[in-house]
């Protein structure tokens, strides 16, 4: 998409582009995801945004949540919106270790890909202008909003080891509504195969453990978006989306000693989920007098259903004699956000300055719940069956909270060449108290070719109503893990101490130049300051471990060793400081009557320290090493995307290399007199990996176009681990580390019909 692209996310400017933006931002078009041959949108968006990353781990239920975090931090520091109002966040909690560990954040791969016309990511804090969460940047969703045609696509593919078959097909219609209105329309259908990279289990001498892959999953959504002016100066507009997702992981395999009556040759158990997911945002916009006004409404709603299949109760059999086999209901989470805003603009024109003030003025009111619901009697009886322990009425609660906030910004132009903006904010949280954010942006071009600009800002996150409530058990054939809500008497006893708002301090400052017509490049160096960040710490294993869990009403399966056993809670661990530098640069090449070539390339290099790292009330640090490393190394120290298309007549031609910096691991002992210490932990380097993705597209017709490609299509993965460190032997793969994966290549099928 073009740099000359009028923007709408870091600036209420209506005339903004991203080539003048005052703040690094990255706008990638429908035709760019498409072309990546991805079938959803976060897949997609990680080829083509190099600050951007997502987690590999295949335990629990959160690896069927599609979330994306950006410069290293956490998916709940990035803030989605769509069509510029606040996207509402899963109910599924990630419980499992990792950098994700404890986040809830926005599934947007429950939005269908073929109602996006566009996405624009904003690379800088912004809580002054879009409220909490904001910190590592802003992703907002933007729908197509046609009025009419016809557009169905289909894509098939699968992964090289024959594996994770895929298929999406997705269609879009617009058509007018009456003389002055549209009404854009997106369905989508979605399926992925399960994948295993697994070795050997070392239980067994086979490869009966197939833990270590992605999950299946079954996935339809729907969307609409719309607008009718009903008189010149006055829109309605409303928007919503719906979709529903079934998906299971397998998880560790069991031995027949586990429970020989049901499965006398052992069992794999899998976690299913059953999810459905709404949003319907409605409201008026328009001018009055020169002023430019808005006034909406949004609710959002994640519906998630827990359950286990191919799986028993020990206990259950212990009692009773008997076990289903799978149970339905091991826990039902449900959130909800309505979010209903007004907002004011309008442009003075001021003597002695260069362009008009554009001033902006807004209100807005957020209600949130999150209900924990307990699942069924035989999903938390005793010590729960194999693989996940359900959710008792013990652990069921019902959570809420209001926030009220008003902003203004105010932006314009001091001299020809020099443009200033300026945003603040208060909001008011019922359970975090007040906060006041601000951000000053400012831009001066010496000429048409060279510019610079900067950013100093300071943001805000309140704790999330999951990270102040939840609890869960989750069991692996040798130990279990526990969290326990922070203001428990388990958590307390253990330590706990209530939550504090995270609060950051950003600066960021770059240059642009366009030194000719064809060639655009940027470069931003930025800081980000992070206090009081809230991860899950204070972990303790054995006795007390076991004596705390047992407290919030969670059994222990026999035979798990009391050294992998351990009990946590969510906690105020660290301070933090990342630094790092975006680049982005694009150049034409014409080739006659051969055509053309864009070239681009992208990249973002990013390093995250601990500051600080608090404490328990005995003491003890709050993190161990390997906590401190899905702080600081886990991610990437560098990720660079160079390539090209080449456009000839009906042929395009699509070149990327994807370039994966290291990323260092703490890797657990799993045998030796070391075995389960979650204090002795051993670094692991995955060295730095390439993925080259190709695609050659044909246009038969103005209707119809077909596309073969492929990704990674060396098929490279991260390292292999050590066998010490591999947990049953068939995690030869460290399912933590967000680098480049373990999946592999994956080739794919594409057609288009367009009328």
């Amino acid at each position: 998409m073009s740099d000359e692209q009028v923007i709408v996310t870091g600036t209420r400017d209506p005339h903004q582009t991203a080539r003048k933006s005052v703040s690094p931002i990255q706008v990638i078009s429908s035709k760019q995801l498409a072309a990546t041959g991805q079938a959803d949108i976060r897949d997609a968006l990680l080829q083509m945004a190099p600050s951007m990353t997502r987690s590999n781990m295949n335990f629990g239920n959160a690896n069927m949540t599609d979330a994306i975090s950006l410069r290293g931090l956490t998916p709940n520091q990035t803030l989605v919106l769509v069509n510029g109002k606040r996207r509402h966040t899963t109910a599924n909690l990630s419980t499992f270790r990792g950098p994700q560990q404890g986040t809830t954040p926005v599934d947007i791969d429950l939005i269908p890909v073929s109602a996006v016309d566009h996405v624009e990511i904003l690379q800088d804090g912004a809580a002054a202008q879009y409220g909490s969460d904001a910190i590592a940047g802003v992703v907002n969703i933007i729908l197509k909003h046609d009025d009419h045609g016809l557009n169905v696509q289909a894509i098939n593919g699968a992964y090289y080891a024959g594996d994770g078959f895929t298929t999406g097909e997705s269609a879009n219609w617009g058509t007018k509504l009456g003389h002055s209105g549209f009404f854009d329309l997106s369905a989508e259908i979605k399926h992925n195969g399960y994948t295993n990279r697994s070795g050997i289990d070392n239980q067994t001498g086979r490869y009966d453990n197939r833990i270590l892959g992605t999950p299946w999953q079954l996935r339809e959504t729907v969307s609409y978006n719309m607008g009718y002016h009903i008189t010149p100066g006055i829109e309605f507009y409303s928007f919503g989306t719906y979709g529903h997702r079934d998906a299971s992981s397998r998880q560790n395999f069991r031995l027949a000693t586990v429970i020989p009556s049901m499965y006398p040759n052992g069992f794999e158990p899998r976690i299913t989920l059953t999810e459905n997911d709404f949003s319907l945002a409605g409201g008026f916009k328009g001018d009055f007098h020169g002023w430019d006004w808005d006034i909406g409404t949004t609710y959002g709603e994640d519906h998630d259903r827990t359950g286990t299949e191919n799986t028993a109760n020990p206990s259950l059999i212990a009692t009773y004699g008997s076990s289903p086999n799978h149970f339905d209901n091991m826990e039902t989470i449900v959130s909800t956000e309505l979010t209903t805003d007004a907002s004011l603009r309008h442009a003075f024109v001021v003597p002695l300055l260069a362009a008009p003030v554009n001033f902006a003025i807004g209100g807005q009111y957020r209600y949130n719940t999150y209900h924990i619901g307990a699942g069924e009697y035989g999903a938390y009886y005793g010590a729960g069956p194999a693989g996940m322990h359900g959710l008792s009425p013990m652990n069921a609660s019902d959570n809420s909270r209001d926030v009220a906030a008003g902003y203004i910004d105010v932006s314009t132009q001091l001299l020809p060449k020099w443009q200033i903006d300026l945003a603040g904010r208060f909001e008011h949280y019922t359970d975090a108290g007040n906060t006041v954010t601000g951000k000053v942006s400012s831009r001066y071009d010496f000429n048409r070719f060279f510019g610079l600009r900067g950013t100093i800002s300071n943001g805000f996150r309140a704790p999330t109503l999951a990270e102040g409530n939840w609890s869960s058990l989750s069991a692996s054939p040798t130990g279990a893990s526990g969290i326990l809500p922070v203001n428990s008497v388990a958590a307390r006893a253990l330590g706990s101490r209530p939550l504090k708002p995270e609060k950051s301090t950003s600066f960021s400052a770059g240059f642009v130049l366009n030194p000719t017509k064809n060639l655009y490049i940027t470069l931003d160096a930025y800081q980000i300051a992070l206090r009081d960040r809230i991860m899950i710490g204070g972990s303790y294993s054995g006795t007390t471990a076991i004596n705390a869990l047992n407290l919030q009403g969670f059994g222990i399966q026999d035979g798990a060793d009391p050294k992998n056993v351990t009990a946590s809670y969510f906690s105020n661990a660290a301070d933090t400081r990342t630094r790092g530098l975006d680049i982005t640069g694009s150049y034409r090449t014409n080739l006659g009557h051969a055509g053309h070539i864009l070239w681009d390339v992208s990249a973002n290099f990013n390093e995250t320290h601990v500051t600080h790292v608090g404490s328990m009330t005995n003491g003890t640090s709050l993190l161990n090493a390997q906590q401190i490393g899905y702080l600081t190394t886990y991610t990437p120290r560098n990720k660079v995307i160079f390539g090209g298309t080449w456009h000839y007549g009906k042929w395009d031609f699509i070149v990327h290399e994807i370039r994966y910096g290291h990323a260092t691991s703490q890797m657990q002992h799993y045998t030796g007199p070391l075995a389960y210490s979650i204090t002795q932990y051993q670094r692991f380097v995955n060295a730095p990996k390439y993925a080259t993705n190709i695609a050659i597209a044909y246009q038969i017709n103005p209707h119809w176009r077909v596309a073969l490609g492929g990704n990674n299509i060396g098929n490279a993965k991260q390292n292999k681990l050590p066998k010490e460190f591999r947990y049953l032997g068939a995690q030869q793969y460290d399912y933590d580390v967000q680098q480049i994966g373990f999946n592999g290549g994956f080739y794919y099928a594409q057609i288009n019909l367009t009328l």
